[in-house]
């Protein structure tokens, strides 16, 4: 891995939703790097059992909606050790969908649950190819259960994506998401 460089810190703070748009408010989502990485911490949502999830932009954040193929993981563990399993969870994977696309499942809204996590968007200003992605991520969710949530895939456009939309699936949301350029 090569060495990260802070581009941007955005906080919400009751926000429905957090969005990092290339060259608004220091924001770069070009060529400067290859590889862009999203960190996401303390982040907890106002409702009980929702998934955070992301979408991206080709359009500058004017619509958010572009189409990804992505498989996602889950291994878990109870709190009270009366449960513990691994799968893979075909109802949270867009085959060629345009919905947004879950990092952290059933996130609770305790003051001592939420999620965190790292996601990695590669070549998001290539106008030749698609734009991989990976996410790993943990949570605590609404039934008392420690996740270790993993997605991957692809965002299928060849056209530049300029824009990364964050939300949960239903309210809002407290957290810090920080945007690296990896070099």
């Amino acid at each position: 891995m090569g060495i990260p460089t802070l581009i941007k810190t955005l906080t919400a703070s009751g926000d429905s939703s957090l969005s990092f748009v290339d060259g608004t408010a220091d924001v770069t989502l070009d060529s400067t790097y290859d590889e862009y990485m999203f960190v996401y911490t303390g982040v907890n949502p106002a409702t009980d059992n929702v998934h955070f999830q992301f979408q991206v932009s080709t359009d500058g954040g004017s619509s958010y909606g572009v189409s990804m193929t992505t498989t996602f993981f889950d291994a878990w563990h109870n709190e009270g050790d009366t449960g513990a399993g691994m799968s893979y969870e075909t109802s949270k994977d867009l085959a060629n969908g345009t919905g947004y696309q879950t990092l952290n499942a059933d996130v609770g809204n305790d003051a001592d649950f939420g999620c965190v996590g790292i996601l990695h968007l590669f070549n998001p200003s290539s106008t030749t190819y698609v734009k991989h992605f990976y996410n790993r991520a943990t949570s605590t969710t609404y039934s008392n259960y420690a996740h270790d949530d993993s997605c991957a895939g692809y965002v299928n456009t060849t056209s530049a994506v300029d824009a990364i939309n964050f939300k949960f699936s239903s309210g809002n949301f407290d957290g810090v998401i920080q945007l690296y350029g990896i070099s």
